[in-house]
């Protein structure tokens, strides 16, 4: 009988494309998510009934145990950005991790990939860092052998990186920008996801490996690149961290009296894990570690933010057609 993947989070946007691969390699995947009919559309990254979305609660223990029953490896996926709530960081990026490895643990798994985030750090500045930190010690005590991924920012067609700042520069003539001097080192989703794909197949020695591409760029350079590519001009604002930290508090202060449903642009903790580089480190394991080699965002992006362009997908058409004149 094939092998079975429980991916926890397999439907999102890392978790989808680590699914597809499984696929692709035979395996039985379990997608673990809260909705399973809105993840629906996971069902043709294989053969009839090879890939199964199936619920499960992250936050309870009976839950977990039940679809990580029969499995030979797991991956989890699931995170979040929201500090307030049930599904708060602590809940999800510790609590639910640690879960997640524990019951692992017991039930005799033989691999477990826990997909993490440069910068995780149990006593770092930010409640995002502290939670991944301590969601990676707890990983580490229950699975020891556990392979564990901490990508930087991650882009791809479904990112909320390029996608998000693409459309504000559609609306908006001005972008402002916290951190603007702040260096990231993007990586493609796809390579995430051959990682993790390389780790459940027991290619991957175990450890902590830190996920970059080939290109380090500070937030400012990002979306320069990002409005040339979308042929938009629009003036870049930078702001201080004391600017960002005033407009975190004030919408959170609005978002929090309006249950929510004013949005809320950035946070008090997205700006103090800006005031840390988001690149990988000295002396840790990378891509080159596990054989692979990182693709470029020149090489992807374009290929989804055309749609942001003012001509769409007719803009390179038009150029030439100018250039003819």
């Amino acid at each position: 009988m094939p092998k079975l993947v429980t991916i926890f989070g397999g439907s999102g946007f890392v978790g989808r494309y680590i699914a597809q691969r499984m696929a692709r390699q035979g395996w039985r995947v379990r997608v673990a998510v809260r909705r399973p009919n809105e993840a629906h559309f996971v069902r043709p990254y294989g053969r009839v009934g090879q890939v199964e979305p199936v619920l499960c609660n992250i936050r309870n223990d009976d839950s977990v145990r039940q679809v990580t029953m029969g499995a030979d490896a797991v991956v989890n996926c699931v995170g979040t950005f929201d500090a307030r709530g049930k599904n708060n960081f602590d809940a999800v990026q510790h609590q639910g991790a640690a879960r997640i490895a524990r019951i692992a643990a017991e039930q005799g798994v033989g691999r477990v990939v826990h997909i993490s985030a440069i910068g995780a750090d149990a006593e770092g500045e930010s409640l995002y860092a502290r939670s991944k930190g301590r969601g990676e010690a707890a990983i580490l005590e229950a699975c020891p052998e556990a392979v564990i991924l901490r990508p930087s920012v991650i882009f791809g067609p479904e990112d909320q990186f390029f996608n998000r700042f693409a459309g504000m520069a559609r609306m908006s003539p001005v972008i402002p920008l916290v951190g603007a001097q702040t260096k990231f080192q993007p990586v493609y989703v796809d390579d995430v996801a051959q990682a993790a794909e390389l780790a459940v197949m027991g290619n991957a020695a175990p450890g902590v490996y830190e996920l970059g591409g080939p290109d380090v760029n500070t937030f400012r350079e990002l979306i320069e690149d990002m409005l040339t590519t979308i042929r938009r001009r629009r003036l870049i604002l930078p702001l201080p961290f004391w600017a960002g930290t005033l407009m975190g508090q004030v919408t959170g202060a609005v978002s929090l009296l309006t249950g929510g449903l004013a949005p809320q642009p950035i946070t008090v903790d997205q700006v103090k894990s800006l005031r840390q580089d988001n690149v990988v480190g000295e002396g840790v394991k990378t891509f080159e570690d596990l054989g692979l080699a990182p693709t470029a965002i020149e090489a992807v992006v374009p290929s989804y933010l055309w749609q942001f362009r003012p001509s769409g997908q007719y803009a390179e058409l038009k150029e030439s057609a100018n250039n003819l004149r």
